[in-house]
């Protein structure tokens, strides 16, 4: 059994349609709780639309390249094509985090998957729906979630904005 936090975000189409299909999907893999939407500025050098990005913790008996393969599926059925890095996409879904059933982090340098999520640390609309979802979360090799939003430019931070409850 483990315990994966994802960050799922949307730019292309019906955003928040997009999120909350997947979201929905997840209550069948485990679902134990989702963030309310954010929408964010884009991230990267590709100009595109803003995002709205969401944080789901998910538990179930999937090791982390399993918890990977769903990101995928949930991308592919949302109608993800992966033409420009770091371009809009119609779904994004990453894995940030895997524990253990004893509460060890799950640690991988596999470039398909690196754990935790080799970024996720910078990046506020991670940090800032986690954080409102779990105001003790810990990224593993960093420290608490709440100290790295401290250590982020305010303007990084502010640019996450609230943006509706999910229905």
């Amino acid at each position: 059994m483990t315990r994966a936090v994802l960050s799922l975000g949307a730019n292309l189409g019906d955003r928040a349609g997009t999120l909350r299909t997947a979201l929905r999907a997840l209550v069948g893999e485990g679902l134990v709780a989702r963030s309310v939407l954010y929408e964010t500025p884009p991230w990267g050098p590709v100009e595109q639309p803003p995002f709205l990005n969401a944080v789901a913790v998910v538990r179930g008996e999937r090791d982390a390249a399993g918890w990977l393969a769903l990101a995928h599926e949930l991308e592919d059925a949302a109608g993800r094509t992966r033409e420009v890095r770091f371009g809009p996409r119609t779904l994004d879904v990453d894995v940030v985090a895997v524990t253990g059933d004893d509460g060890a982090p799950v640690l991988s340098t596999d470039p398909e998957l690196t754990l935790p999520h080799p970024r996720a640390h910078e990046r506020a609309f991670v940090l800032v729906p986690w954080l409102a979802l779990d105001p003790a979360a810990v990224l593993p090799g960093h420290g608490s979630v709440r100290e790295l939003l401290a250590g982020l430019p305010a303007g990084d931070v502010e640019g996450v904005q609230r943006w509706e409850q999910l229905a």
